[in-house]
């Protein structure tokens, strides 16, 4: 198999990458490792406060993270981030390997962790322009995102066999190994300092916060894009983990059906990832937005009653949608936003989307009981196609070109 291109030739890419691939991994295997370890000593809405827990502090701290890795560098800021979670997930596996872990003490250690997530997530997004040059832009993005996918897919198998072999504590361990490993690339990471036009190094953190608005507000595009994405992370996605189980418990053979389904989403966003790095649409939102289409029709996908092969096939389409979208959304942001001001703007999106989840969640299972579990997946998936079409009908956002 050939070396892409932009591993090949962008060195501080490959150092940036080098350092992903093992985290992502150790992300996927945690996260199943995580809910295994809360169920062993609590229950099912334990399991829901130790995720939103988890989740909320995007929605608190991801603006104020964005303007600080701005001002401060966002390589530190990653950097501190890694070293956070290395040590919150290491305090974690302790807990768990020493049988002294309680609800409460995940709960506060995922709070944390998202705090340090919450502060890693816009600074990745503000460093990838910064390591590659622009015509490799779409290319780095799709790559990390195939790194991602794959490990969608290998995580969970590692994390069964480790829990089957072991507990979910030693999972949560390699977890905290791989942060000290992204650190340790991330620290021989060097990067050019961001100054604006004008020559000056970015604003204090409040004029920053005020500028990344004025950007996002002004451009025409952004705020109806973030429109769409708190729609799709507000119905679409919370059904899909919440009422999806269900249907797959109730009439697909439970967990071994369920896992089938994951994987096969899974498998389609490897796809997706691997066509985004040939695909170049010269009107980046457009292609974005189409894809998101797709992506939104997971609740009709899941609910279609088509039984789990069919099910499954669909989610492979479904999977090819949500890559293509997220690649090309980010690297529209990277390509149209000034560079010193990416991590700003990159912030609403993860403030919004990833922050307004637990609302999602905590709505998904009430809508599920009172309209029927197919029905609340369908209207999840309507109202999120509905945002994407009007999201494609603003002239500004149909208007976005790739520069040059």
């Amino acid at each position: 198999m050939r070396v892409p291109e932009v591993l090949r030739e962008e060195p501080r890419y490959r150092l940036l990458f080098a350092g992903q691939v093992l985290s992502v991994v150790g992300d996927r295997m945690a996260f199943i490792a995580l809910a295994f370890a809360v169920l062993a000593i609590g229950d099912v809405g334990d399991l829901g406060l130790v995720t939103a827990a988890a989740a909320l502090p995007f929605l608190l701290v991801a603006l104020p993270a964005g303007a600080i890795s701005d001002r401060v560098g966002r390589r530190e800021v990653m950097l501190a981030a890694d070293c956070a979670r290395a040590l919150i997930q290491a305090l974690s596996a302790t807990l768990l390997l020493t049988g002294t872990a309680e609800v409460w003490m995940l709960a506060v250690l995922m709070a944390l962790y998202g705090t340090a997530d919450a502060f890693f997530g816009p600074a990745m997004m503000g460093l990838i322009p910064q390591t590659v040059t622009s015509g490799r832009l779409q290319d780095a993005n799709a790559l990390l995102a195939f790194a991602q996918n794959t490990g969608m897919i290998v995580g969970p198998a590692i994390a069964g066999l480790l829990i089957a072999l072991t507990g979910p504590g030693e999972a949560i361990a390699i977890d905290a190994l791989t942060f000290v490993v992204s650190a340790a690339f991330l620290s021989r990471l060097r990067t050019e300092e961001i100054v604006s036009a004008e020559g000056q190094a970015p604003p204090p953190i409040i004029e920053g916060l005020r500028e990344g608005w004025r950007i996002v507000r002004g451009s025409g595009w952004i705020l109806p894009g973030l429109g769409a994405l708190v729609a799709y992370h507000l119905f679409v996605l919370p059904s899909v983990f919440v009422l999806g189980p269900a249907i797959a418990e109730r009439d697909l053979g439970g967990a071994t059906s369920w896992a089938m389904i994951s994987t096969a989403f899974g498998v389609g966003a490897v796809i997706g990832s691997a066509l985004a790095m040939r695909m170049k649409p010269s009107r980046t939102l457009t292609a974005a937005f189409a894809a998101m289409l797709l992506a939104s029709l997971q609740g009709v996908f899941i609910a279609s009653g088509l039984g789990t092969a069919g099910i499954a096939a669909l989610e492979v389409v479904a999977g090819v949608g949500v890559a293509l979208f997220f690649t090309l959304w980010d690297t529209t942001i990277q390509e149209q936003v000034p560079e010193q001001a990416t991590a700003r703007v990159a912030a609403y999106d993860w403030g919004t989307s990833v922050g307004l989840m637990p609302v999602g969640l905590a709505l998904a299972g009430p809508l599920g009981e009172l309209l029927g579990v197919e029905q609340a997946m369908r209207w999840g998936s309507a109202l999120g196609v509905a945002a994407g079409v009007l999201c494609l009908s603003v002239p500004a956002v149909r208007h976005v070109r790739r520069p040059g």
